[in-house]
This record gives C-alpha cells, structure tokens and sequence, in this order.
C-alpha cells in the first residue's frame, strides 16, 4: 500500500452529541436502526471525486489556494495514478461506502479519444484494485462531456454533428467504465446543453438530438448488460443561460416527450434547485410524485450569492425536510446522498477535507432524525391528509375515479348553492412544529 496521505488521522468514529471531538461523528451512527434500516442504508453517502481530488480553491477571481501532494506531479497521467490511493484512503478513514466520478476526473485527456481511453483504463485498473481493497462502491460514473472546447457549443446539442459524434464516444466508454466497476447507476448531466442566445438556436433540432442520443444510451445499457438506472440531473443555468434540464419539470416533460421515462430517473442537486427558483424539497416532490427520485447531490448554495457555490449541507431544515421527503417516496434503493460539494478556498489544510465531510454527514443524519421522528408523531401528516378528507368520499371520490364530468359537476354546483367557508391551512403553526423537533 502506498504512503498514507493522511497519517494524523485515524478512522472518523461516532462519539455522540456531547463529543466535542471535531473529527469524529456526532449524530452520524452507520448501524442505528431507523424505521427498519440502518442509517448507513438510508444515507448511502458518496464522495465525487472530482472535487475531492481535483480541485485547487481556484474560483473565477483567483487561482488556486490548495497546495495538494498528490497534484505535484508534473505528467497528468502520472497525477492521476498518485490520486487514487489517496482518495481510497480519505473514503475508508470516513467511512463513506460510495463514490462517484466523471471520465476525466479520474483520467486526463488525451490527444486523441484512443489516449484518453488509455488513460483512463490505465487508472480504472488502480480504482478498480483499491475498490476491492477498501469495499468502497461506485454509486454512480458520467462522462464529463462539458468542459474541453469541442463542447463549446454543446455535446449532444451541438451544431457540429462531430461533437455529437464524440460525445457519444465518450458516453459509451464512460458507462461501460461504470457497468466493469459495478456502478449502481449512470448520471447525465448536461454541462452545456442549452443555449446561451436564441438567435442562432435551432431549439427543436437540438432537443431531437438530445432526445435521439439519450435513446442511443439506452440500446447500449442494454446491449452491455448494465442494469442501474440512467440519471438526469437538472439544472438551470451555469454555464449557459438556459439549459433544456432546467429543473425536475422540465426533465420529466423531456423524458416523456421523447418516450425515455421508463429508462431515467432523476438526480435532484440542492444548489441547482436553488438557482432554478426552487427548494430542495420542491424539486424532489416533483421527482418523487412522477416514481423518478433516484438519487441526491447533497451541497448548499449561499442566500446572497447568485451562484453555484456547492457549499457542504450543513443546515439542518434542509436536511430535514430534504429526508422527509426521500422517505415519503420510499428511500433510496441506487441512489444516495452524494457530496457534490467543495471546501471554501480559505479551508486549505488537509483536515478541512475531513471536517467538511463530516458537518455534511451529521447534518444528514440529524435530518435523518428529525424527518423520521417527525414522521412517528403523525401531526403533520395527519393535518395534511385532513386537509384533503373532502376527497376521500362523496364529490371529491367520483372526481378522482373519474365518475363525474362537466355536466354532473354542474349539477352538483347548482344544488350546493355556496362553497362552506374553508379551513385555515395553519401554515405558521406547521412551521413551529417543524422546529419542535430541531
């Protein structure tokens, strides 16, 4: 085994509330049982890999503030080998059982597609070794299919077929990397498909042709045998100003206008949600309520920067009422809790790694918690499905079984006169519930 990377710092252990140990777990117990399932089952945590490995604190303002080891050498396939172990180690000393990575996270670009495949062979053989090693699983692979510049105009979207051409080249490598490392799933995320002015879009060619590509992955899942499902993650804007997988409605009505929902689900990102107009649990609602939440990327945005900052998830309503809401839609079965986040550029030392992981995990597991206790009280959903008692009978249950139209509701209206006063929805009384239980 290679040098440790990380020597002062032993396995992240839970101590409970009262520790005042900052590396170690205070309400993050892998083995506590919560309604049936281990914490560890429920949260499925999952370390990227390409901010964890690859960033350097650099932001559109400044270069980078992290002097990392492992990033010194002077050939990129050399500083690829040297990240492997040291990532395995970091996940093993965490305890997290998941990881996830783009194509060119784990291997550089090559000059031509053949060297980048090389390459990246080259270091799934060190990943795969060390997967074995540590019993760390791969939650999800993707192709990073935005950032060299033949995508500048989009991959699956571009207005130069043989950037389409390429991309899919790369998606198939990609995800056969995946199926050969027993990924659970495979994330699409459409980096630059959209557009950034509609004066030289063709935006109904461009979703055919995003429409077309998604159903050239599906033919190969199959004909490779990968059986996890695909995953769209929605997002707004950055880098363009509108991409076509703007939130979870818009994938959703792609998905079923090209005749792809059976084969997607979606991955739901909080800051993404953000810069949508949304809440985390709105847009995991809109997921949930069509059987499409597979699988979260757990980060945070700040309130006064209009941003994607990819803070870690340390505010315990969100956490919460993020897991009321996976809950209410049956948990995660591939999917889970994946760190898409990344240290502030001011957080350079080593252990801020371990610290920033460890708030993100606490805060999911307190969330965790709260959502399942607040689900053993019953007073909320006893209010909600109270609220909504007019349909379980009479009127409202021909209208839902689809007994009644127009003409009988008509009736219906003439006879009734005047809709009775409504209830009040108690929407601040709800809110101190909530915060009874944090």
């Amino acid at each position: 085994m290679a040098k440790a990377a990380f020597p002062n710092i032993a396995p992240i252990q839970y101590e409970g509330p009262l520790s005042k140990n900052p590396l170690a777990f205070k309400w993050y117990n892998p083995d506590e049982m919560i309604e049936g399932r281990s914490m560890k089952e429920h949260l499925r945590f999952s370390v990227v890999y390409w901010h964890t490995m690859c960033g350097d604190g650099s932001d559109m303002f400044g270069w980078g503030t992290w002097n990392r080891p492992w990033n010194n050498a002077s050939k990129p396939l050399e500083q690829a080998k040297r990240r492997v172990p040291v990532f395995f180690e970091f996940c093993e000393k965490l305890g997290a059982p998941f990881f996830a990575f783009h194509d060119r996270d784990l291997a550089p670009h090559g000059s031509t597609l053949r060297q980048s495949n090389e390459y990246f062979d080259t270091i799934v053989n060190l990943v795969k070794a060390e997967m074995k090693r540590t019993g760390v699983r791969l939650l999800w692979g993707t192709a990073q299919n935005f950032a060299h510049p033949r995508y500048m105009h989009g991959a699956a979207t571009s207005c130069n077929a043989d950037a389409f051409a390429f991309a899919a080249a790369q998606v198939k490598k990609a995800l056969e990397v995946t199926h050969e490392l027993k990924g659970e799933g495979y994330v699409f995320w459409g980096g630059r498909e959209g557009y950034s002015t509609l004066l030289n879009t063709d935006m109904k060619r461009e979703m055919d042709h995003l429409g077309a590509f998604m159903h050239m992955a599906v033919d190969h899942k199959k004909k490779i045998g990968f059986k996890g499902p695909f995953y769209i993650e929605p997002k707004p804007k950055e880098p363009t100003k509108h991409q076509y997988d703007s939130d979870a409605a818009a994938c959703l009505n792609f998905l079923r206008q090209y005749d792809l929902l059976e084969h997607f689900q979606l991955n739901i990102e909080t800051n993404h949600a953000w810069l949508a107009g949304h809440t985390m649990e709105h847009e995991l609602e809109v997921a949930g309520a069509a059987g499409a939440l597979g699988s979260i990327d757990a980060n945070m945005g700040d309130v006064f920067l209009g941003w994607d900052t990819d803070q870690f998830p340390t505010d315990l309503y969100l956490t919460a009422r993020s897991m009321l809401s996976v809950m209410k839609f049956g948990g995660f079965t591939t999917g889970g809790v994946n760190f898409d986040a990344k240290l502030r550029r001011e957080s350079f030392e080593l252990d801020d790694m371990f610290h920033a992981h460890i708030a993100g995990m606490d805060a999911f597991a307190r969330g965790l918690k709260i959502a399942a206790a607040i689900r053993q009280d019953g007073r909320l959903s006893d209010f909600v499905k109270n609220r909504y008692r007019s349909w379980d009978s009479g009127i409202g249950a021909k209208i839902e079984a689809g007994k009644v139209g127009f003409k009988e509701l008509e009736k219906y209206a003439l006879d009734l006169g005047e809709v009775s006063t409504n209830e009040s929805g108690r929407q601040e009384q709800l809110e101190a519930l909530i915060n009874s239980f944090i």
